[in-house]
């Protein structure tokens, strides 16, 4: 299985070998992600992340029957490889908002081999895990506490979520409104920073679609989806400000 960025292990939960986990919410250590220079976003999480990070679409993956890899939105967090601005040196978070992806570790939702079952698996590198202190995952009858039922549900929310961004890119890419970009941003010293391999939308493109689908976009709330990447945009000097001041 291959590990998704920032976790370092993926092991399923199982309620026999995990009686007697627990989970310690006070310890709160997001290094696993410092070195990511950007993490996966869904498309409900627009609203909210516009006004923190840079949206970007990339192609991931393989493409099928001829046609290119698919789409997948990205908060942009850093503007070198391996750089991260926004977890502070105590492995804290350093923004209003956070996406879902990382609110969810060390928790994830995983296929098994060879099948089409989801389960519940989790980093058990995590340093947050102990068999003594924090939430228990499971009561004395080996039945999940509501601590893990709300991980579950959110799990559950989060991938119904990934399917609809699916959609969402699937859309946005046929409309061929996206085109690659690059963004150049001068530091001190007369350092020159370049970020490119991203996609985003081609304004006079976009305005030029036809009526017909501006109105199915608008249906859809494509429209809004646009709008949110558009301004998300701006963070892009926001993003090489908040450099300087590291």
């Amino acid at each position: 299985m291959q590990l998704p960025p920032m976790y370092r292990s993926l092991v399923a939960l199982d309620r026999a070998q995990h009686r007697n986990l627990r989970v310690r919410q006070d310890l709160i250590n997001l290094n696993p992600a410092k070195s990511l220079n950007s993490m996966f976003l869904n498309v409900i999480e627009f609203a909210d992340a516009c006004q923190n990070f840079p949206i970007v679409f990339v192609r991931a993956g393989q493409g099928q029957d001829g046609k290119p890899a698919p789409l997948m939105p990205l908060a942009v967090l850093g503007l070198q490889n391996g750089e991260n601005l926004f977890i502070k040196e105590d492995g804290t978070w350093d923004a209003e908002y956070a996406p879902a992806y990382l609110r969810r570790y060390p928790f994830a939702m995983a296929r098994l081999d060879n099948g089409d079952q989801m389960v519940v698996c989790m980093d058990d590198q995590w340093e947050g895990f102990s068999q003594t202190e924090g939430q228990p995952m499971f009561d004395d009858k080996g039945e999940p506490t509501e601590f893990t039922q709300s991980v579950l549900k959110f799990l559950e929310s989060y991938e119904t979520e990934v399917e609809r961004t699916r959609l969402v890119c699937e859309a946005l890419d046929e409309a061929g409104i996206l085109e690659p970009m690059r963004f150049e941003a001068s530091m001190e010293g007369g350092q020159k920073i370049e970020v490119d391999g991203f996609l985003a939308i081609n304004d006079e493109k976009f305005a030029k679609l036809e009526d017909a689908k501006v109105l199915d976009f608008h249906r859809r709330g494509l429209l809004q989806v646009v709008e949110y990447h558009r301004i998300s945009m701006r963070n892009m000097r926001r993003l090489a400000a908040k450099r300087l001041q590291k």
